[in-house]
């Protein structure tokens, strides 16, 4: 699989394997090892999931040298402090059994727990996530869910600018201020939820383009999201769609192709505004 290099100069494998709402136990070391064994390297998991334990039990049991994988995690809303960062990362850690981390994200720029002082919060928290950093600890920085002012408030006290940031990228949602601005900053944009969370399935447009390539409407969109430059997380706990995801580099979407699903507008819903959510 080719890979993506970030502005640091690690590389990382240019499609991931996503664990958002993968419940936690059998199910999630199952899909996680199925996903392995497929041929996914990059697997994406945060605090927030509740899983991170399994992901590190699927890794455990699938024999795969960690240095041939690519593991991030992100640091849950309610551990925003330098000292928060610090305790929850050890135990991240503890649970993927792993003594580092390819990447670490903030999760959310705004929680409501920080709502009145997030600039602070977000200031304080990535200064720990640059000790730990330097410290070796992890591979690269970066957030997700950040919006251009998000950085701009960051940039005020970071001595390194994230290195990629994580939002909801998919068909219908493009969100082409923030992609600007991280293109422009060379922050590499991993999609999230890039199916949709499943609506995609429904879009009469990616329906007729799939027919066209006789490939599945989560192949294409998949397809769409690296030609656009992006890194997409797809997530599913069912063995033959786990394994039909990635299978996307062999073929290739026309500029009339992306330019229908670029039109699309709205048809899986837009992203969550992380300055008014409620968590």
């Amino acid at each position: 699989m080719n890979s993506y290099t970030l502005s640091n100069n690690v590389t990382i494998p240019e499609l991931g394997f996503g664990t958002w709402q993968t419940p936690d136990g059998d199910v999630a070391v199952a899909s996680v090892k199925k996903a392995l064994e497929v041929g996914y390297r990059h697997i994406d998991t945060a605090q927030g999931y509740k899983n991170e334990a399994s992901v590190g039990q699927a890794i455990k049991e699938s024999g795969i040298p960690r240095e041939e994988l690519f593991l991030t995690t992100k640091l849950w809303n309610a551990n925003h402090s330098y000292d928060l960062v610090m305790s929850s990362f050890e135990e991240s850690l503890e649970k993927l059994q792993t003594d580092y981390i390819d990447l670490f994200l903030i999760h959310w720029p705004n929680p409501v727990a920080f709502r009145d002082n997030w600039q602070t919060a977000n200031a304080e928290t990535w200064r720990a996530f640059e000790e730990l950093y330097q410290a070796g600890k992890i591979k690269a920085i970066g957030v997700s869910n950040f919006l251009p002012h998000h950085f701009e408030e960051l940039k005020k006290t970071a001595t390194i600018f994230p290195m990629v940031n994580q939002i909801f990228l998919a068909p219908g949602e493009l969100q082409e201020e923030v992609v600007t601005y991280c293109q422009e900053h060379d922050v590499l944009l991993e999609a999230y939820s890039p199916l949709g969370t499943g609506k995609i399935f429904d879009v009469p447009e990616m329906k007729a383009l799939a027919e066209k390539h006789q490939k599945s409407i989560a192949q294409v969109a998949l397809r769409w999201s690296l030609q656009h430059g992006f890194l997409p997380l797809p997530k599913s706990v069912t063995p033959s769609r786990i394994e039909e995801n990635i299978h996307v580099f062999d073929f290739e979407l026309s500029e009339e192709d992306m330019n229908t699903i670029d039109q699309l507008d709205g048809v899986v819903g837009k992203a969550t505004n992380p300055d008014t959510t409620g968590f």
